[in-house]
């Protein structure tokens, strides 16, 4: 199902800081410029993972991001746009060791300048009064009702039982900022619990590792211990990768640090690559099969002859799908004893509009 490249390469990084720090010099310098927004993108996400790990720096490792963090204010003044961005990777700058304290300034000047309240969105606004909270300051302090308005969306567990990536990413996002990152129990309900796995659940069964690593991370934040096949997949899903200086960034650098993440969350290890130097993009070798897609086609060809009820169903619906789509389905159902209930949802049966009656 998968190929797995070997690099031939020196391996001279022989520590884990010392290939984290090759990972920040190759995001800081290696991929984009500092006037792309990608570049805040992607260099926020490896130092709020790094942060947020706890990850112990090399002497040295931060001084990629010295001129930037010497203009930090320059640049938040211009493109307050992305004070998210410039926030997070000011804050997670200091709080890995960078000398200063500009973070307590930059996040009093965003609550003045009212920043969160053009957000539309309230994972947006959940983000900006995390990172601000991160100083002692809160940006929106006349909404009291912004935590349980995230909580009665992840509650809504019906909404995971169907494809919809973006929910799935806000379900993840919520509980990390809920959570702090792990660092406190987001004190979830059973019905939040009950969302990740239906998400989990189409996550693994699409092959979607970036989005699964995200799921099982949530868990773990939560306190709970995520289903041992999607975890043993994730850990298999490390070794598809190949790290190589080439053009091209649209690449895979999103999964790598996601599963990266995970791996070091579950005890895993993570972060074990050797990371040349260079233009380095992340490419994974996927797998060709795709069982949700026959799944969600085998079952919408159904008509009205599909039920809600798996047990039911299953025989008619493994019959029609291919040897690996049914061992990946087959391995879904095991992982957890709510897929019933989800198979109930994403069946979507019971939506059809009465028939009209001729007179």
């Amino acid at each position: 199902m998968t190929t797995i490249v070997q690099l031939n390469v020196p391996f001279r990084q022989h520590s884990k800081a010392a290939r984290q720090s090759a990972l920040l010099k190759t995001f800081a310098s290696g991929r984009r410029t500092q006037e792309d927004v990608f570049w805040l993108k992607e260099n926020a996400e490896i130092l709020n993972i790094l942060e947020s790990t706890g990850a112990e720096m090399m002497p040295g490792a931060l001084d990629v991001y010295a001129a930037f963090y010497d203009d930090i204010e320059q640049r938040m003044e211009f493109f307050p746009q992305y004070y998210r961005f410039l926030l997070s990777l000011c804050l997670d700058l200091e709080d890995l060791g960078m000398p200063g304290t500009k973070g307590a300034a930059l996040a009093e000047w965003v609550a003045q300048q009212g920043l969160p309240e053009a957000e539309l969105s309230d994972l947006q606004r959940a983000e900006a009064r995390r990172l601000c909270a991160r100083r002692g300051i809160d940006p929106l302090p006349d909404d009291d009702g912004l935590d349980a308005r995230l909580r009665r969306f992840a509650a809504r567990s019906q909404t995971f039982a169907l494809p919809n990536k973006k929910a799935a990413y806000e379900l993840t996002h919520i509980v990390f900022y809920l959570s702090e990152y792990g660092r406190k129990d987001p004190a979830i309900c059973a019905a939040t619990r009950t969302s990740l796995m239906f998400a989990g659940t189409l996550a693994f069964l699409d092959f979607n590792a970036d989005l699964l690593s995200e799921i099982c991370l949530s868990l773990r934040f939560a306190g709970q211990v995520p289903p041992q096949v999607w975890e043993i997949w994730l850990t298999q899903q490390v070794r598809t990768f190949t790290l190589d200086d080439a053009d091209g960034l649209a690449d895979d650098y999103h999964e790598y640090l996601m599963l990266n993440w995970f791996m070091s969350r579950a005890g895993q290890g993570g972060f074990g690559d050797h990371v040349p130097g260079g233009r380095l993009t992340f490419a994974r070798t996927r797998p060709t099969s795709a069982p949700l897609r026959e799944l969600s086609h085998c079952i919408y060809s159904m008509g009205a002859g599909r039920s809600a009820d798996w047990e039911a169903m299953r025989g008619d619906v493994c019959s029609q799908l291919s040897d690996e789509a049914q061992a990946a389905l087959i391995a879904a159902e095991a992982s957890t004893d709510q897929f019933g209930a989800f198979f109930e949802g994403f069946a979507r049966v019971g939506l059809r509009p009465a028939m009209p009656v001729r007179a």
